[in-house]
C-alpha cells in the first residue's frame, strides 16, 4: 500500500484471513508497533471499534519479485514476527467531506477524543483523522472504525521525560466539531482503565519488541514502565481532558489563514494547481486507506 509511511501490506495468511501487515522494518521501527498493540487492544477492551490484531509470521520470499527495491529491502529487514489488522473491504477514509454529512454522536466522540488523549494520540486531525467508515454496502448502516495508533505513546521515545499530567493539543481532533463528551467518555471509561487491564493489554506485546529497551533489564520492566505510566495518567485525568475545540466559524477561519500562509510566495502557476483534497466528495478515491 502506497499510502502511510510506513509501507504496508495487504498479506493473505495460512488462517484465510486477510490482513493489513505492519512490517518490523518499516522507517518508524518497533515502538510504532507497540503503540499500536497497546492503544488498539485498549480501544477494543473499551467497546470502540477496531479491527482485530494479530501476529503475522512473514517469510521474505513470499515477496520477493516485488519491482521495488525499497519495498524488497523492507521485506527482508522484516522476517519474522510483524503485525497484522484485519482488513476492511471497501472501507473509506474518514475525510472532511465525508464528516460534512456522517453523523458522530457525541459521547461516540468523546470517548474516542479520551482514549487519544489517554495515549496522547496527537495523529488524529481533521487532514489525517485515521479513521475508517465502514461497511459502505448492505442493510447495516456505516460505522466509525479507528486505526493507525503507531505514533501515540509519544512518552515511550523519552522515558525519562515522561509526565503523567501533561496535556496535549487536541483542538484540530478529527471529532472537534462534533461537540464530543469527554467528560461523559471520562466518567464511563476512567474506572475500567485499571492496573489489571493495563497489564492483560501490554502483555500481548511480543518480547522481542520490548527487548533491549535503554534504561530497562528485561522486557518485563518495559510493561510495567507501561502500565505504571497509564495508570497514573488515567489517575491525573482531571489534568489532561481536553475540552478547547474550536466552533465551526473559528475552524474555517483557521483553515483559511493556513490556506493563505502556504500560498504566500508561491509563483502564479503554482497558485493555479488544483486543491486534490478538496474536490468534491463524488470525486474521491476512495481507495482503503489503512497506513
Amino acid at each position: 500500500m502506497h499510502s502511510g509511511g510506513s509501507v504496508p501490506g495487504v498479506v493473505e495468511a495460512d488462517d484465510l484471513g486477510t490482513y493489513v501487515v505492519k512490517f518490523t522494518g518499516s522507517a518508524q521501527g518497533r515502538k510504532a508497533l507497540v503503540a499500536e498493540v497497546i492503544v488498539g487492544e485498549l480501544a477494543r477492551a473499551l467497546g470502540l471499534r477496531f479491527p482485530e490484531l494479530v501476529l503475522v509470521r512473514f517469510d521474505p520470499a513470499i515477496a520477493e519479485q516485488e519491482p521495488h527495491q525499497e519495498v524488497r529491502e523492507l521485506h527482508a529487514a522484516s522476517a519474522g514476527v510483524n503485525l497484522g489488522m484485519d482488513y476492511l473491504p471497501g472501507a473509506r477514509d474518514f475525510t472532511p467531506e465525508v464528516a460534512k454529512t456522517f453523523r458522530v454522536d457525541p459521547l461516540e466522540a468523546g470517548r474516542i477524543v479520551w482514549l487519544d488523549a489517554l495515549t496522547a494520540n496527537v495523529d488524529r486531525t481533521v487532514h489525517s483523522s485515521n479513521l475508517m467508515v465502514w461497511p459502505t454496502l448492505g442493510t447495516v448502516p456505516p460505522r466509525l472504525w479507528l486505526i493507525d495508533h503507531g505514533a501515540a505513546l509519544v512518552f515511550h521515545h523519552r522515558w525519562d521525560g515522561a509526565d503523567p499530567e501533561k496535556a496535549y493539543d487536541f483542538r484540530h481532533h478529527a471529532l472537534g466539531h462534533y461537540g464530543p463528551d469527554v467528560r461523559a467518555a471520562d466518567r464511563e471509561l476512567a474506572p475500567r482503565v485499571t492496573e489489571e487491564l493495563l497489564r492483560e493489554v501490554v502483555a500481548e506485546v511480543p518480547d522481542a519488541w520490548l527487548a533491549g529497551e535503554a534504561g530497562f533489564a528485561t522486557p518485563d520492566d518495559v510493561r510495567r514502565a507501561y502500565v505504571d505510566y497509564l495508570h497514573a495518567r488515567v489517575r491525573a485525568s482531571a489534568s489532561w481532558l481536553p475540552t478547547d475545540f474550536p466552533s465551526p466559524e473559528e475552524r474555517a477561519a483557521e483553515e483559511a489563514a493556513r490556506t493563505a500562509r502556504t500560498q504566500q510566495g508561491r509563483p502564479d502557476w503554482l497558485k493555479r494547481v488544483p486543491d486534490l483534497h478538496g474536490k468534491p466528495a463524488a470525486e474521491q478515491d476512495w481507495s482503503v486507506h489503512l497506513g
